[in-house]
């Protein structure tokens, strides 16, 4: 639902009626996770997804109905549905189908507010009661939940728990920076840009970034100290500056709890800064941690081009991915040739 906020807000305050629906409960190979979500407006159009097109169509006229008899429900298409006309995934879509407006969910406007504010927040949802006037209300906390759905004697309520941002700090204010930033906040990651030159790091050049003017190590460290640095905290250093480079990477790696760090640079640059920090006492084991020079390996020349390469490879590393093609991985289709 993260994705579609703005969109839910603008049916929300338009006073009219959409259609919501969300995406529950999963079986087999599907390519959307639970949670996701499509919002419909009272004009018809549609707004996120919940299933990259494979019951799209179906999930659309579930939203379409609800919003016009207001209806509440689950819906389940997928092989043996009788719905899965021309779906390619071999899974099964659980969605429930609500009616979206001020009247149905008054309380939205906070639970935006405490997304857009970072802040943690869950939404409960009833999508199947034994009493039918029961299916659809929601109650909203500010506690820690998994996003699933739970299944009680009488009824099964969907839990959409939203928490706190993965966070990216980039070290080094450029061109780098830049373009990793936009991939990062593509990705999800609350973005922070860190530089001690006030002349490159600057709000104006990382819209949607929170900027910090500070000595990168010296940063790090009061990060560490206020207990902000986590397993779900990545450092990508695009400084290929040994001044502030080695400095910071001290730092870094004496953190257990950091989540990914990587530093840019050519292979002379990588090897002088492996020189450099095991004159400082860094054993292998540690900077095996260091994933240098950062990125994964796809030619990339532009600046766009290797912010591409750097966010596959945090990416790969969050999901403890291979990060080989898909074409060669084990689970693709066997070939019908003996």
């Amino acid at each position: 639902m993260r994705d579609i906020v703005d969109d839910l807000l603008r049916v929300w305050h338009s006073g009219r009626t959409g259609g919501l629906a969300t995406l529950v409960r999963t079986q087999g190979s599907v390519p959307m996770p639970i949670g996701s979500a499509m919002v419909v407006d009272a004009d018809g159009r549609a707004f996120g997804s919940v299933s990259a097109g494979c019951a799209e169509a179906a999930a659309y006229e579930a939203a379409m109905t609800a919003l016009r008899t207001g209806h509440r429900g689950l819906h389940r298409f997928g092989p043996g549905s009788g719905l899965d006309a021309g779906m390619d995934c071999s899974g099964t879509f659980d969605i429930f189908a609500e009616p979206f407006s001020r009247r149905h969910f008054p309380e939205f406007p906070d639970v935006a507010a405490d997304m857009a504010a970072q802040r943690q927040v869950t939404v409960f949802t009833v999508v199947w009661h034994s009493d039918p006037d029961v299916i659809g209300q929601h109650l909203v906390t500010d506690r820690k939940h998994a996003t699933e759905l739970v299944s009680l004697p009488d009824s099964d309520v969907f839990v959409s728990s939203f928490t706190r941002p993965r966070r990216l700090i980039i070290m080094g204010a450029n061109a780098f920076a830049s373009a990793l930033a936009v991939q990062a906040r593509l990705l999800g990651y609350r973005v922070t840009i860190c530089d001690a030159r006030s002349t490159f790091a600057t709000a104006d050049a990382y819209p949607g970034c929170e900027v910090v003017v500070d000595w990168p190590h010296r940063y790090l460290n009061t990060l560490a100290s206020a207990g902000e640095i986590d397993s779900s905290t990545a450092v990508v250093v695009l400084t290929n500056d040994a001044k502030f480079e080695i400095p910071l990477l001290t730092v870094a790696l004496r953190l257990p709890d950091l989540g990914f760090l990587a530093a840019m640079g050519s292979s002379n640059a990588h090897a002088h800064r492996l020189e450099a920090l095991q004159a400082g006492g860094f054993d292998d084991e540690t900077l095996s941690r260091l994933h240098s020079p950062a990125g994964l390996d796809l030619g990339a020349q532009t600046p766009a081009e290797t912010a591409l390469a750097i966010a596959a490879e945090l990416l790969a590393a969050r999901n403890n991915a291979t990060a080989e093609p898909l074409s060669s991985l084990t689970h693709r289709r066997p070939s019908l040739v003996p």
